[in-house]
């Protein structure tokens, strides 16, 4: 009998069974990308750590509404009411509309996404296509009282929330007296009662390009708003999982409940999800930071620090990429290195081409008992997912799974079809299927790149007939340097990438 499935919920600090709110289905709002700039490997971890969850919730044979917003207007600069609109800065830079450099950059997230084998959402909302929303939001958080009008802009009234509900900080852990000590004086301070009160309309300024009218102001809304917002449109609420970066956990996710529970009297879901940073030499990769690598650089394998220094060894797939954040669980922290990177380059080709091997039916299959390992082999995997989606233990299982095949292929161990057949389904199902990997080898250049491979192997089998070693030493080592090793074999040689 399967186990059942274990979610670490932030806001409890535990695992917690995981029971939808309605049998059979769920429902999943993740935090998607504020596009005023390039994805990088940043924006790439949130969206593999989800889709892992999607594709598993889905395998478990659950209904899955997953909504996957686009900031595109909102978000200042500094993420507390201060500075300018990210969107309309880079606006302003480039002499575009602000809408303009969304869609350009939106276009962008989803060729990279595509590339990384990140499924699409079920809805991908935009928060300039909800303003109607979060109007209507932030006059129901007035009309409760738990927000006042300054100067044309509405604050949340942070301390007569806390006051009557003891909630906010719950999800951080922060409490207002330690807020009322690192808050900085900021922009437009004087326009709030307590510099924990947070933006849920801003009015705009004279040179402000987005802007739209409101019972308060001509302006925009809040970037916290935007997300209570479109997530009870969508999923209703409460809903069953939110999930997003740690880094936004304070502010914005803390100010997503304070905001649904002064409008509804409760939380907007019931597990919060949080996957850790991307860190370089230890500190987190981030566009404010001018510390990240696109995700295109690594594509390409082209990027220069600020001081003209090469940051990458080489290119990197997307599979590769995709590869490395899946190593590691998703709570944890990955640091970035091209050792690491590569490391994951050559343990992701290990698994294909033990994968290939059982694929290609060329394992000599014997009359042996079934091996104990490969019975237990898929229910140690689904124990992996069950407990917090735990993705690297599953590879350890499945690089286990390749030693075996391996074993067998050298005549090591012996496997009996039903064997083979379990490895195999193993593989499908949880490296391809459930952690969403696939054969970049096998494009639509396959076809070509082996016919040729045959030619240039078959002319070296024949200067080793002829024992003309130094061609095929010459032939080995160029395709060594061009990144093909050539193995030889009793049924003659064989390449890998």
């Amino acid at each position: 009998m399967q186990q059942p499935l274990l979610i670490y919920n932030t806001l409890t600090r535990q695992k917690e069974l995981f029971r939808p709110l309605v049998e059979g289905r769920v429902g999943m709002y993740v935090c998607g990308p504020t596009v005023y700039g390039d994805g990088h490997l940043g924006h790439a971890r949130p969206a593999i750590t989800f889709d892992i969850v999607y594709r598993y919730l889905q395998h478990l044979g659950y209904k899955v509404r997953y909504v996957r917003n686009i900031t595109d207007v909102g978000h200042l600069e500094h993420d507390a009411d201060e500075g300018e609109d990210k969107i309309a800065k880079k606006a302003r830079l480039e002499q575009l509309e602000p809408m303009e450099v969304a869609q350009h950059y939106t276009n962008r997230y989803h060729a990279a996404m595509e590339k990384l084998g990140v499924l699409p959402p079920s809805i991908e909302p935009h928060a300039s296509g909800h303003i109607m929303e979060q109007i209507a939001l932030v006059q129901q958080i007035l009309d409760k009282g738990y927000a006042y009008v300054s100067n044309g802009s509405v604050y949340f009234d942070v301390r007569k929330y806390q006051e009557e509900t003891h909630k906010y900080g719950q999800l951080s852990g922060r409490v207002i007296e330690e807020m009322l000590a690192t808050t900085r004086e900021l922009d437009g301070q004087d326009e709030k009662r307590f510099p924990g009160d947070f933006a849920l309309w801003k009015k705009a300024s004279p040179e402000h390009i987005m802007r739209w009218p409101s019972p308060w102001s001509d302006g925009f809304p809040g970037w916290h708003a935007e997300c209570t917002a479109m997530g009870a449109k969508y999923l209703g609420s409460p809903f069953d999982i939110h999930g997003g970066g740690m880094d936004l956990i304070f502010p914005h996710h803390e100010s997503e409940i304070a905001q649904c529970v002064a409008s509804t009297g409760h939380a907007p879901c019931r597990y919060w999800m949080h996957n850790n940073m991307i860190t370089i030499n230890g500190q987190k990769m981030g566009k404010s930071l001018g510390n990240f690598i696109t995700l295109d650089e690594f594509f390409t394998g082209s990027h220069k620090d600020k001081d003209g220094k090469e940051m990458l060894a080489q290119a990197y797939s997307p599979m590769t990429i995709r590869f490395f954040i899946l190593q590691a669980h998703y709570r944890s922290t990955v640091d970035f290195s091209n050792e690491a990177l590569q490391a994951s380059e050559k343990g992701f080709a290990k698994l294909m081409e033990a994968y290939k091997k059982v694929e290609s039916g060329k394992i000599k299959v014997e009359s042996a008992d079934a091996n104990a390992d490969v019975a237990t082999l898929r229910s140690r995997c689904y124990e992996a997912m069950n407990d917090d989606f735990n993705t690297p233990i599953v590879i350890s299982h499945l690089f286990e799974a390749a030693k075996i095949i391996n074993g067998a292929a050298d005549g090591h161990l012996k496997l009996n079809q039903g064997d083979l057949d379990e490895l195999k389904g193993v593989f499908d199902t949880f490296l391809f299927d459930i952690m969403g990997m696939r054969d970049e080898a096998s494009s639509d250049n396959s076809a070509l790149v082996d016919g040729l491979m045959k030619i240039i192997l078959d002319i070296r089998a024949t200067a080793k007939a002829n024992k003309d070693w130094g061609t095929s030493d010459k032939i080995r080592d160029a395709l060594k340097e061009a990144g093909v090793t050539v193995k030889d074999g009793k049924d003659g040689a064989t390449y890998s990438f």
